[in-house]
């Protein structure tokens, strides 16, 4: 079990301004050829669908642009008829996941719909497992391979556990339309040369040289209900491959992290903690993305935070004989003062007189 620091990611490729910003490992490229080597094919007109020169697969450490990295997925399951792309020892016929997101849509909540789909997987092939369990408010996803192919290279098996962690996160996401922040994942192999892109990717601490490829997140994402119908589904399927690439906008549970994080940052630090660049920080986002996905969910920070200390002030006025000085500290204000003033614009009381009431 080993953390790995930061690197700097690969140099780009040359490229044409419309295909996007290359960050995307080569590498993956790479093993997309590899499942044409399996099958005594060439790659030659997915490459050339993708805008990829033969020659510059020999750049291993180069990168390519997300929708690159698509254009050559969508290209190589078509003319493979495989959308495992030869990770297994049979092939997946193109609309396998599509199947999968069909047989997931119906269920009344995420946590249903991922273990349908972790179930349905099974009846595509024997070679992996994939398996969902909660412990102590933590979801963890995780994939087993109990079997593989001949040949199949290193470069296959390292894409293969990404892209089918990232399939089913990607489906999850648009399922509940909401972003599923991951708080930790793990993958069975060495850090590649490229390892610098994975918290990129997955947005958290990536651990290698794991068990088996896993990632968690809050359990609570399991509860939230499906949005989608057949009819979205139809459309989101004409395009399905950046879903696997692309981090979801929104959070849905982005307000309840804000006020944990509220809460949290004024036991730690009181006032000093509730700025919007100290909040951020501490759910690794920038200020701005925060303030605007608040308003996507109808709520601001600042909103959040009187509710936050509100919440705490009431708590301790009703449940402790403490001094009105020290709630106003424990509340996130610098003195009783201002704390009277604000408290009594939440409630209509002032501390002593809404104590006083409670009782």
């Amino acid at each position: 079990m080993m953390d790995t620091a930061p690197r700097s990611p690969p140099p780009p490729l040359a490229q044409d301004p419309r295909l996007g910003v290359a960050a995307t490992p080569m590498a993956f490229i790479c093993a997309i050829a590899d499942a044409y080597r399996l099958r005594g094919l060439s790659p030659a007109k997915a490459l050339t669908l993708a805008h990829i020169a033969p020659q510059q697969l020999q750049q291993e450490e180069a990168c390519v642009t997300a929708l690159q990295l698509e254009l050559m997925s969508a290209a190589a399951m078509q003319e493979l008829d495989d959308e495992a792309l030869g990770w297994f020892s049979r092939r997946l016929p193109w609309g396998s996941y599509g199947m999968l997101c069909r047989a997931s849509l119906g269920a009344a909540d995420l946590g249903l719909a991922i273990r349908r789909w972790c179930r349905h997987h099974r009846l595509l092939t024997e070679d992996v497992s994939m398996r969902l369990e909660t412990a102590d408010g933590r979801a963890t996803l995780s994939l087993h391979r109990t079997a593989e192919p001949p040949g199949l290279s290193a470069g296959m098996r390292e894409f293969c556990s990404l892209a089918l962690l990232r399939y089913l996160l990607g489906y999850a996401c648009w399922a509940v339309d909401s972003r599923i922040v991951l708080q930790g994942a793990g993958l069975p192999f060495s850090p590649p040369a490229h390892a610098g892109v994975y918290p990129l990717l997955f947005s958290c601490p990536v651990r290698f040289d794991q068990a088996c490829a896993w990632v968690s997140f809050d359990a609570d994402y399991l509860a939230l209900p499906l949005r989608r119908d057949s009819r979205a589904l139809d459309l989101m399927l004409k395009r399905a491959l950046p879903l696997t690439v692309l981090q979801y906008r929104r959070d849905r549970l982005l307000v309840q992290r804000v006020r944990e994080a509220l809460r949290a940052q004024t036991a730690d630090l009181g006032s000093q903690g509730l700025t919007a660049e100290a909040i951020a920080s501490r759910l690794n986002l920038s200020s701005r993305t925060l303030h605007r996905q608040l308003r996507e969910e109808g709520a601001s920070l600042q909103q959040l935070k009187d509710e936050v200390r509100f919440a705490i002030a009431a708590e301790l006025l009703t449940r402790s004989r403490r001094p009105v000085k020290q709630i106003a500290l424990a509340a996130g204000f610098n003195n009783e003062k201002s704390f009277s003033r604000a408290f009594r614009s939440w409630s209509g009381k002032s501390p002593l007189a809404y104590r006083d009431g409670s009782g």
